[in-house]
């Protein structure tokens, strides 16, 4: 098969990763758990092929690289990030990476980004959607952001779940439902913090097709006509901040769900992804297929939307 798709939602996982993590990552993906302890990159580049993937974007997903403290968090992101760019060396060709950041570590992340970027040629940072149940848009992180700003940076969002909504419904394990509520809570925090007017130069990707956005954006729109305190951070308007947004479309291929997207974001802002491992790519595929899309704006997010967001990625 002809290979022209680009994933930028696509996760590794080394051996690195699988013993940090530990009991962590084995709550947080539960049936998957023995599957990722078999990763290697070789099955990715498999199934890449398999599904005319040429190019897919690294990104470390939840619980992502804090520890618990900044010494022993700070080298598991360089050891993970170095990992992204061994793959890139190994697999020439066939991947980029967004950069992992341990935060809540405001200064050692304002290191990492410089090496990430000036050393490792990342295409991007990759973040969270909270870290200690505190949000992005949070006054704590306002350095880190200012400094993506300053370096125009690509900023990619994965979904993780609150501390208080871990066991709100028993059984039902957080991606399913706290996941798309937890990129919302991001997003607002991002919008009403002054964060997306403050750094107009940061390109903002989130996963799932902005998890709940669509659904709450008017609503958003009328709590700021109705919170001058909240209008004065959006000073362009709520709708103009969201519209600027890019999200992946994981999640998002049925044609209701792939409506509401649009009511917020255009289409050149929408990206192809596979949540690889734990999705199977041809899922996204089939989805987008039978969307009756023309081809051009199939060929816009299955491609050409992340060549002109991501210019460094391999051609």
């Amino acid at each position: 098969m002809a290979r022209h798709r680009i994933d930028t939602h696509h996760h590794p996982y080394p051996p690195v990763y699988i013993e940090k993590t530990g009991e962590v990552l084995k709550h947080t993906t539960h049936a998957f758990y023995e599957k990722l302890k078999k990763w290697h990159p070789s099955q990715a580049i498999e199934a890449m092929d398999k599904d005319g993937i040429a190019v897919s974007v690294l990104s470390v997903s939840t619980p992502s690289v804090w520890l618990g403290d900044a010494a022993s968090s700070r080298i598991f992101a360089r050891e993970m990030n170095e990992a992204a760019a061994r793959m890139q060396r190994d697999y020439k060709g066939r991947f980029g990476h967004f950069a992992a950041l341990a935060l809540p570590d405001v200064e050692g992340s304002l290191r990492e980004i410089e090496y990430a970027f000036d050393t490792l040629d990342a295409d991007g940072i990759a973040l969270t959607t909270n870290y200690l149940d505190k949000y992005p848009g949070d006054e704590a992180f306002a350095d880190v952001f200012d400094e993506l700003d300053r370096r125009k940076a690509v900023v990619y969002f994965h979904p993780t779940a609150a501390s208080f909504a871990f066991n709100v419904i028993p059984n039902i394990p957080p991606p399913t439902i706290e996941f798309p509520f937890d990129t919302t809570r991001a997003i607002v925090s991002l919008l009403f913090g002054g964060t997306l007017h403050r750094c107009p130069n940061i390109k903002w990707i989130f996963s799932h097709g902005g998890g709940a956005l669509a659904m709450i954006a008017n609503r958003l729109a009328g709590l700021a006509k109705n919170r001058p305190e909240l209008s004065a951070r959006v000073p362009n308007g709520v709708m103009h901040e969201l519209s600027k947004l890019y999200v992946d479309v994981v999640g998002v291929t049925t044609p209701g769900a792939m409506r509401a997207v649009l009511d917020i974001v255009p289409m050149s802002h929408l990206l192809f992804g596979t949540d690889y491992p734990f999705w199977a790519p041809e899922t996204t595929i089939k989805g987008l297929a039978g969307l009756k899309l023309s081809a051009a704006d199939l060929q816009a997010i299955e491609r050409d939307n992340a060549l002109k967001l991501l210019p460094g990625l391999p051609r």
